[in-house]
C-alpha cells in the first residue's frame, strides 16, 4: 500500500485486494445507509458482506482496479473501490477504458467532513496517471445527498435503472 495523501489526520492509501477483509464493516455501513434510504426489498445482511466481497475480489483481479482508503488515527473510516472496463463505451464517448466506482463508502460518523472529497480526488490522481478521462458511479434512488455530492464533483445523470426482484410487488 502506497499513502498517497493526508488531511487532518485522515490517510488516503491505495491498495489491492489484500485489504478487502478491512472493508467488511464499513461495506455494513452503507448497507444499512442503502435500506434507510432506497427502496426494497433487501437481501439479509448477513447475506450481503460475503456476496459484496466475492465481487470486490473478482474487480481486484484486474492489476489496474484499486482501492482508496481513508482511515483517521489508524481506523479505516470510508474507501472506494475502483473497477476499470476496456471501452469504448457503445453509447458514451469514454475512450479506449473508462472507470467505474463500484463502491463509495464513509461512515455516518465521518459525512460531510472531506472524507469522500479526498476519496474522489484520490480516484481522480489516480485515472489520470492511467490515462483514463471517463468514470461512472451508481446512485441508489433516494440517496439524496450522495446524488448531489456527485453532481458537485462534476458527474451527471445518465442512466435510470429500474428492477424487478424477488418480494418485491
Amino acid at each position: 500500500m502506497g499513502v498517497a495523501k493526508s488531511d487532518s489526520k485522515v490517510s488516503i492509501t491505495f491498495a489491492g485486494v489484500e485489504v478487502v477483509d478491512l472493508l467488511e464493516s464499513l461495506w455494513l455501513s452503507l448497507f444499512d445507509h442503502h435500506r434507510a434510504v432506497g427502496p426494497g426489498p433487501f437481501i439479509d445482511r448477513d447475506d450481503s458482506w460475503p456476496a459484496r466481497r466475492r465481487l470486490y475480489r473478482q474487480v481486484l483481479a484486474d492489476p489496474d482496479a484499486f482501492v482508496v482508503l481513508a482511515s483517521r488515527d489508524g481506523r479505516p473510516i470510508g474507501y472506494a473501490l475502483v473497477a476499470l472496463h476496456e471501452g469504448p463505451d457503445d453509447t458514451w464517448p469514454t475512450g479506449d477504458r473508462f472507470a467505474e466506482v463500484e463502491t463509495l463508502v464513509v461512515i455516518e460518523s465521518e459525512r460531510g467532513q472531506g472524507v469522500g472529497s479526498l476519496l474522489l480526488d484520490a480516484v481522480d490522481a489516480r485515472l489520470c496517471e492511467l490515462n483514463i478521462d471517463a468514470l461512472f458511479i451508481g446512485v441508489m434512488a433516494g440517496n439524496d445527498e450522495a446524488l448531489g455530492f456527485y453532481k458537485s464533483r462534476g458527474l451527471t445523470p445518465s442512466i435510470i435503472k429500474l428492477m424487478r426482484v424477488s418480494g418485491s410487488s
